[in-house]
């Protein structure tokens, strides 16, 4: 999702290609348990989902919440398409979704045309997170409650120590930031949704934390972490952010750490409720 200024040229730095857009579904599937531990759309019954890509997160929510519809919204045509084709595969989906291309900061709606809305991994792409959460208002009833659950990266942390990876880690996040994105709104929600009107706004940090404890979620997770960061690799080497002997470092790390018996994962992110009045 992009402001419409920007549409055709935002540098989205995970990409649109096949390879990305099954990593974001594997994403979806690995995050579930975490992201949607205390998410109660009970009751609900039209969700406006802003930033729905490749429809991961659509499909998770018409499973768990069989009295939704979801009315799904991204600026992508590559990911509408890839989420039509993806929910298409699943027969509780049938006939319980929309999608619409839409710029989040103009959506295509009518005052209290949903409500509940929900927003994963959205606002760090968008260079005006403000003007979003406000269109989001506009288009929910009063007590419909929206969750945001957003990235803050600097809590990650990998042991033991991987300087190429610190080094591309802390490049990604300077590009996003550069291109407009927010790699840390994570801890700015509480102020975002205050200033966007809303009400009841809570916040609870979740994490990714994987030690010897759960050693084959540990490595899942690192071999998972991998596919993230090469994802934005094309854009780095063209950027001038980092060089290939960067990315093959940091590539070098995460098989030893991957590999440690006493290797550590972590990192944590936001997710935010409040409601409309």
């Amino acid at each position: 999702m992009t402001d419409s200024s920007t549409a055709t040229d935002f540098p989205y730095i995970h990409g649109f290609s096949p390879t990305e857009q099954a990593r974001l579904v594997k994403q979806a599937r690995i995050a579930e348990q975490t992201i949607y531990r205390h998410i109660d759309f009970d009751g609900v019954r039209r969700l406006l989902e802003v930033g729905c890509g490749v429809g991961a997160q659509t499909e998770i929510l018409l499973r768990r919440f069989p009295d939704l519809h979801v009315t799904g919204v991204d600026l992508s045509d590559a990911q509408l398409e890839a989420a039509a084709h993806n929910l298409a595969r699943h027969p509780w989906c049938a006939e319980r979704y929309t999608l619409t291309k839409a710029d989040a900061t103009d959506l295509p709606f009518e005052p209290r045309s949903f409500d509940g809305a929900f927003l994963c991994w959205v606002l760090e792409h968008v260079p005006q997170p403000a003007r979003v959460l406000n269109e989001v208002r506009r288009v929910l009833m009063p007590g419909a409650p929206v969750y945001v659950t957003e990235v803050m990266n600097s809590s990650f942390f990998l042991d033991p120590y991987s300087p190429n990876l610190l080094r591309y880690w802390m490049a990604f996040n300077d590009h996003q930031y550069d291109s407009g994105g927010d790699p840390f709104v994570g801890a700015k929600l509480g102020n975002l949704l205050l200033a966007g009107g809303f009400r009841d706004v809570a916040t609870e940090i979740k994490t990714f934390h994987y030690d010897n404890r759960q050693p084959d979620r540990r490595k899942a997770m690192i071999a998972f972490w991998e596919e993230l960061l090469l994802s934005g690799a094309d854009q780095l080497i063209a950027a001038g952010k980092v060089d290939q002997a960067t990315v093959e470092g940091m590539r070098a790390e995460l098989h030893q750490v991957q590999n440690d018996p006493d290797a550590v994962f972590f990192f944590a992110f936001v997710q935010a409720r409040a409601t409309v009045y």
